[in-house]
Order: structure tokens, then sequence, then C-alpha cells
């Protein structure tokens, strides 16, 4: 079926740049600033902006905030670095606000 329609994909909200695969998806119960967020393995089209600590809801991590590439609208951000054991999986991975994001042949 992926053949006829395409892959489902996820675009930004304001210019539908396509910026995530569903297949990349890990998690759909994360937060953001806007509301629920999902956690994928990886993003396409984005620019990384300037690391920087922040204080989240599970601790203190490393994050750089992604940006849409088209249009440069922040989509979430990019886990660089996770101080505590348990959070260590999300290094490397994207969270993206479902705010910001549509969904594309699904």
């Amino acid at each position: 079926m992926e053949e006829v329609i395409g892959p489902r994909l996820y675009c930004c909200s304001n210019c539908r740049n396509h910026v995530a695969l569903h297949d990349d998806v890990i998690s759909k119960a994360f937060q953001g600033k806007s509301g629920r967020a999902f956690l994928f393995t990886r993003a396409m089209n984005v620019t990384i902006g300037p690391k920087e600590d922040r204080e989240l809801m599970t601790g203190l991590h490393t994050v750089a905030d992604v940006y849409c590439s088209d249009c440069h609208e922040v989509l979430g951000w990019k886990y660089q670095r996770a101080y505590e054991e348990s959070q260590k999986y999300k290094e490397g991975k994207y969270v993206l606000e479902k705010a910001k994001f549509v969904r594309e042949n699904f």
C-alpha cells in the first residue's frame, strides 16, 4: 500500500515541509512547550540551533532547538546529552511538538 500512497509523513504545520517519518516515532507520550509531543529517532529537513542546558520534566539535559529548514519555525528540540543514566536513551533523539506538525498519507 505504501507504494501507492507513499510513506506516512509528518510535515511542518506552517509550510508543509517534510520533517519526519511515522516509522521513526519512538513515543507519543512526551510533553512539549505547547502540549503533547512525539519522540523520533531522526528528523529531516531541519536545522539545529545552539546547545544549551535546560531543566526539563525528567531532569537536566543539554538540548538544541530544532527548526524547519524552509520556514525556520521552531518544531521542538534535539537531546544532545542526558545527565541522568535513566535518560541516556534520549541522546541524539528529536522531540517534535504535535502542534507544530501535520500528518500526510495517513
